[in-house]
């Protein structure tokens, strides 16, 4: 299962070789890179999907966008995470990748997604709210406060 192209992005999977650009991501939690990719890959043996890198048609290499499955509280939540490369933020990307992996979502039949966001995160929050997930709950999360946008998906749903 990989989203649908967008008009500047695509979607692959990730392998060993990404390495380097992983990388180049600020990606929190104690994994690092090489455990990273190990964690994706697993990911995508278990659950049929995990995080996906998004290059541009060109095949530069912009960060990762995907589902992965979350313990939030004792609730094994679908959530759509992404990580875009520093100096490509504020262009649309992550919005317009997380818009196509949720899409995905709808079509593979996830009846619900999740996007487990840090408080302080006031960018990811407005990704989250432009692919149409509200606010709805507060929990305790990947070691810290965490905010949990989710909607429920239908096969009329379109996000914004």
């Amino acid at each position: 299962m990989l989203p649908a192209p967008t008009s500047r992005l695509r979607f692959r999977e990730m392998t060993a070789d990404d390495l380097a650009e992983i990388a180049t991501l600020e990606i929190g939690g104690t994994r690092g890179p090489a455990g990273w990719i190990a964690w994706t890959l697993r990911n995508y043996r278990q659950h049929g999907f995990g995080l996906w890198v998004i290059e541009t048609h060109a095949g530069d290499f912009v960060g990762d966008c995907g589902l992965t499955m979350q313990d939030v509280e004792g609730d094994q939540l679908v959530e759509v995470g992404w990580h875009v490369r520093t100096p490509l933020r504020g262009q649309g990307y992550a919005s317009e990748a997380a818009r196509s992996v949720r899409a995905a979502a709808r079509d593979a039949g996830i009846g619900h997604l999740v996007a487990i966001i840090r408080p302080s995160n006031i960018a990811s929050q407005r990704v989250a709210t432009k692919i149409g997930l509200a606010l709805e709950r507060e929990v305790h999360a990947h070691g810290g406060p965490a905010l949990v946008f989710g909607t429920d998906l239908t096969a009329s749903d379109k996000p914004t």
